[in-house]
């Protein structure tokens, strides 16, 4: 397990942060470097990140608590979801007729979806499934997934193994 710093994919905080001051943040250089800090390493103390882009401490700290506020990043430990009795994962492309957004919404509130995007392509939406088992897998996607109103069809990918799982693309 490792720490890591992910940006905020939240729909949720990405709408109260745009509603409470109209856009998105305009992340200024240093803001960009406390976060490129912190994705090398999320558990990095607030003195040397200070230390490496010209702030003090305490300044660092109100940084890194407003970019959490306004749902810029996240801070998160990481795992190995097999490691911690999780055996199956799975990307479900789904194609929706009717309103994408109502079924990407009830994907967001399943416990083992872990990832929604809304896409152009082959599929309306991907989402990213973790499973303990493959009954768990198969519960999911045949019993509530397909039972979404709006979902025409879906196509799972299931994982055979975890080459790469990143998250250090930095600010460009």
């Amino acid at each position: 397990m490792h720490s890591v710093v992910v940006p905020s994919r939240s729909a949720e905080q990405r709408d109260s942060r745009e509603s409470r001051n109209g856009s998105s943040p305009n992340l200024d250089a240093v803001s960009l470097a406390i976060i490129e800090q912190l994705q090398e390493d999320g558990r990095r103390p607030y003195a040397a990140i200070g230390k490496a882009v010209g702030l003090s401490e305490a300044a660092v700290r109100q940084r890194v608590q407003k970019l959490l506020d306004q749902g810029v990043m996240q801070i998160v430990a990481v795992t190995d979801p097999l490691t911690v009795g999780f055996r199956r994962q799975a990307m479900v492309g789904i194609n929706v007729e009717g309103d994408t957004e109502s079924v990407a919404d009830a994907l967001t509130g399943m416990s083992e979806v872990e990832y929604v995007v809304m896409t152009a392509g082959s599929f309306d939406i991907l989402a990213e499934i973790v499973c303990e088992d493959d009954d768990q897998l198969l519960d999911v996607i045949n019993k509530r997934i397909r039972a979404l109103p709006g979902v025409r069809s879906t196509e799972s990918f299931v994982y055979l193994k975890l080459k790469k799982q990143t998250y250090m693309w930095g600010t460009r």
